[in-house]
């Protein structure tokens, strides 16, 4: 009788690795397809998200080189705000810029408030 539940045991774990593997390769898939945002999101302890394309720069102001972008409506993970270079624009004014994992941008390009929906205690 043990042998029969450890039998039916091991077809259960077998059925669960197989439906996991193809949802594991299909997110690492999109994750190196241009779905990094997904995977980016889960890791940081918020999420924002650009409400048009924005530049991810390397400090927390226009000065600083672009190290990338961020298409609109794509959500990235967080970790904190800091105070920076004030940025004005559609009718606008905020020095706060968000770190994310690739760089900063300014809140101003972010959905929510003038944290970009970030707690005010999450200041880095």
């Amino acid at each position: 009788m043990t042998t029969r539940i450890f039998a039916r045991a091991a077809l259960v774990g077998a059925g669960a690795l197989a439906l996991l593997g193809p949802l594991t390769a299909g997110t690492a898939a999109a994750s190196s397809a241009g779905g990094q945002g997904t995977a980016r999101v889960m890791a940081a302890p918020y999420a924002v998200v650009p409400y048009e394309t924005v530049n991810v720069r390397s400090g927390p102001a226009r000065a600083f080189p672009t190290v990338g972008t961020v298409p609109a409506g794509q959500p990235r993970g967080a970790y904190c705000w800091e105070r920076g270079e004030t940025v004005r624009d559609y009718g606008i004014t905020n020095n706060v810029w968000v770190k994310l994992a690739e760089g900063y941008v300014s809140a101003v390009y972010l959905k929510g408030d003038e944290y970009g929906d970030l707690p005010a205690s999450a200041s880095c």
